[in-house]
């Protein structure tokens, strides 16, 4: 149709200019008006001809990719309706439903649905299904810590206390916190997420701490996987989720910071461990490393370059099913550097050079219940060093007394002078621990600690902090109102204490308002019965200084 009616177009075309053509020779009575006319016919009739055919191939053109699209939109169709299998597509509907130009000019590239195909049908597998944080970009360090729903005991707010607490204010500024709830249940993968965000705010606020959840849909089906290695079918889907756990954190942090860490839930940490890493990853005399280990356990401490996790990732997802992480790293040295003429020992020292080892480790491994449901997991990092169970300081002299019942030789008195940690039986409501001070001091601010490694939960639960000033005149004065609001700023206590601050996660710090003036007292109440034993691991109380 469309042929017919391009030619009746240049038909009546044709002889409209042929009517004038010969009109105008035939008024005009020149010969060379005429060839001058005939030449213009020709070149019209040509330049018509050459339009006609090109409107031909475009609407060919047209055809075909319409007649794509239907086929691709309907075998997408299919697959939705009747849940088809991958296998059961042709070819050229996987590369269209990837968005792939197919074309005999284009390579195509492996992708990662190439890996994960039941990805393909499912819409937003990328995106978190749950998201905290501020989206912090630019810091040198990324770490990133998976958990996932353990049978006796979860460790992680005892790690993130740990990872926090070791940075200094600066550090906070450098680096990234990110916390992947493993997990599809999606009332489980909230509750998680609301308790970290009650306990961490000031952390998620700041940008220091992310907490992110997979879509629901980016697991595969386990339930037919290759049983290797004599390992039992559980212990095959535990490792093989666990290595997509560890592609799904590194594809979110890539391009967050400089350098990639893989840490635990499960671990505590040293003092000023991220400056160590970052001093010992820009001290390295080459970019030829590929790992630096500041763990010898697992996976557990080891930092990459954010430019290396897209080969890393890429690895890890065509053997995922296969084998477990540590041993799929193992092999990406080997395929690097390792000649398989040489020996062992020659491959070992070519593989040393990608994989550098810190001493002494910088994180332990604490966990006793492994995410693996059954399974008794007592390792630890020989490097790591002696626990420690208590931190000191120098406080300013105070008579401390205590309503709590002490457990064994582990006395308040001890705790105070930095020697030891102070343990106690359950606390009741209306129990305190007192510090008064020989001299009025004026304090800066202030930390206690509740709680150690060895028994992470005898905290203190609903405990207040107050001080009582040592001129109670100065302290009444309207410094302490709320000038806004009319309100006062601090509640006090019936016997005149001032309640400056609580116990957070088994945390209480501060700063102490400079109006109060010198205190004579610093009291820990407890408001409510707790239902363990309690130890106060760090005590300090910073003088102002003059």
């Amino acid at each position: 149709m469309r042929l017919r009616s391009g030619t009746v177009v240049t038909a009546v075309v044709l002889c409209s200019v042929v009517s004038v053509s010969w009109y105008a020779a035939f008024s005009a009575q020149k010969g060379d008006v005429v060839d001058i006319y005939q030449r213009e016919f020709l070149a019209l009739r040509d330049r018509l001809h050459a339009a006609e055919q090109e409107n031909i191939k475009r609407s060919k053109e047209l055809n075909v990719v319409l007649d794509e699209i239907k086929r691709t939109i309907a075998e997408k169709q299919t697959l939705r309706d009747v849940n088809r299998t991958w296998s059961d597509l042709s070819d050229e509907a996987k590369l269209k439903l990837w968005n792939v130009t197919v074309s005999k000019n284009v390579l195509q590239l492996p992708s990662i649905f190439n890996h994960l195909p039941h990805l393909l049908a499912r819409e937003n597998t990328f995106l978190p299904s749950v998201y905290l944080g501020q989206r912090r970009t630019g810091v040198s360090i990324v770490m990133g810590v998976p958990t996932v729903k353990r049978e006796v005991h979860s460790y992680l707010i005892n790690t993130l206390n740990s990872l926090i607490y070791e940075l200094t204010p600066g550090e906070k500024q450098d680096c990234v916190i990110v916390v992947l709830i493993a997990e599809t249940d999606l009332p489980y993968v909230n509750s998680v997420a609301e308790n970290l965000k009650h306990l961490f705010p000031n952390e998620i606020q700041s940008g220091l701490l992310e907490v992110i959840a997979p879509s629901v849909n980016y697991y595969p089906d386990f339930s037919h996987l290759k049983e290797t290695f004599g390992d039992p079918k559980e212990r095959v889907r535990w490792r093989t989720k666990q290595n997509l756990d560890y592609c799904f954190l590194m594809m979110y942090a890539q391009l967050k910071g400089t350098y990639y860490v893989q840490l635990e839930d499960d671990i505590v940490a040293r003092p000023n461990y991220l400056s160590t890493m970052k001093n010992f990853a820009l001290q390295q005399p080459s970019e030829e490393w590929m790992i630096l280990e500041f763990s010898q356990l697992g996976f557990i401490g080891k930092m990459f370059k954010s430019l290396d996790l897209s080969l890393i990732v890429e690895f890890i997802l065509m053997f995922y099913k296969d084998k477990p992480i540590d041993w799929l790293l193992d092999h990406i040295l080997w395929v690097k550097v390792c000649n398989p003429e040489k020996d062992a020992k020659h491959c070992d020292r070519q593989k040393a050079n990608l994989r550098v080892r810190f001493k002494p480790s910088l994180f332990q491994h604490v966990g006793t219940h492994s995410s693996l449901a059954g399974k008794i997991q007592k390792l630890k990092d020989k490097d790591f060093g002696k626990h420690a169970l208590h931190k000191g300081h120098s406080n300013p002299p105070a008579e401390v007394t205590s309503s709590l019942k002490t457990y064994q030789h582990f006395t308040l008195e001890k705790a105070y002078l930095g020697e030891d940690f102070f343990w106690a039986f359950t606390p009741v409501a209306g129990d305190f621990i007192r510090f008064r001070f020989f001299t009025p001091v004026k304090v800066d601010r202030f930390f206690f600690r509740s709680g150690n490694i060895e028994h992470p939960g005898d905290k203190l639960f609903n405990t207040s902090v107050e001080v009582l000033p040592f001129d109670m005149v100065q302290s009444g004065k309207e410094t302490l109102l709320d000038g806004k609001d009319k309100f006062p700023k601090y509640q006090r206590t019936e016997d005149g204490y001032i309640r400056i601050a609580y116990f957070t996660n088994g945390i209480a710090e501060g700063e102490v308002d400079p109006s109060f003036g010198p205190l004579e007292f610093v009291r820990l109440s407890t408001l409510s019965d707790s239902p363990v034993w309690v130890i106060l691991s760090e005590i300090f109380i910073k003088k102002t200084e003059t």
